[in-house]
């Protein structure tokens, strides 16, 4: 499909509530195909249409679990546990900060077909689907940080011989 542009920090869609999807229709499924190109092109786990100017409830998640999903209109029906971690999102480049999230989270969604589906996630699948959700809520991981965003490169130490 199509590559689209990420918003980033500081831009307005990227605050503001999005809206519910009511039907699939072409527009939607060739969104969801630029969403998953989108995010597979920056090297992404995940992407929310904000990110890339669209004010609707949909998210893409990889994490490599040999089960990517989209989620449309999601619902957070359950929680538990807690994890805490450094994030980082394609629309604050170069810059991560540790976030606590619960480590377990089962999710009310529909899936292309507008059929409603429950996904549910540990670990860094349950991480991926908190951020991304928030996206949709306009919140961005640094608003949930235990510290201020930091340098990617801070966290890379240079050994010299």
């Amino acid at each position: 499909m199509a590559i689209r542009q990420i918003r980033f920090i500081g831009e307005d869609c990227l605050g503001k509530v999005c809206k519910p999807v009511k039907q699939m229709n072409d527009r939607m499924r060739t969104l969801i195909e630029d969403m998953w190109d989108t995010m597979y092109e920056s090297r992404g786990v995940g992407l929310a249409a904000p990110q890339v100017g669209v004010l609707r409830r949909i998210c893409v998640i990889d994490v490599m679990d040999d089960d990517p999903f989209v989620l449309i209109n999601p619902e957070i029906l359950e929680m538990s546990g807690e994890q805490t971690d450094d994030e980082g999102c394609l629309s604050v480049p170069g810059k991560v900060a540790s976030v606590t999230r619960a480590d377990y989270v089962k999710v009310k969604s529909y899936d292309m077909d507008m059929n409603e589906v429950i996904i549910e996630g540990e670990g860094l699948r349950a991480r991926a689907m908190q951020h991304e959700m928030d996206h949709l809520d306009g919140i961005l991981y640094g608003e949930r940080a235990n510290e201020p965003y930091r340098d990617l490169e801070d966290d890379e130490e240079i050994e010299e011989e």
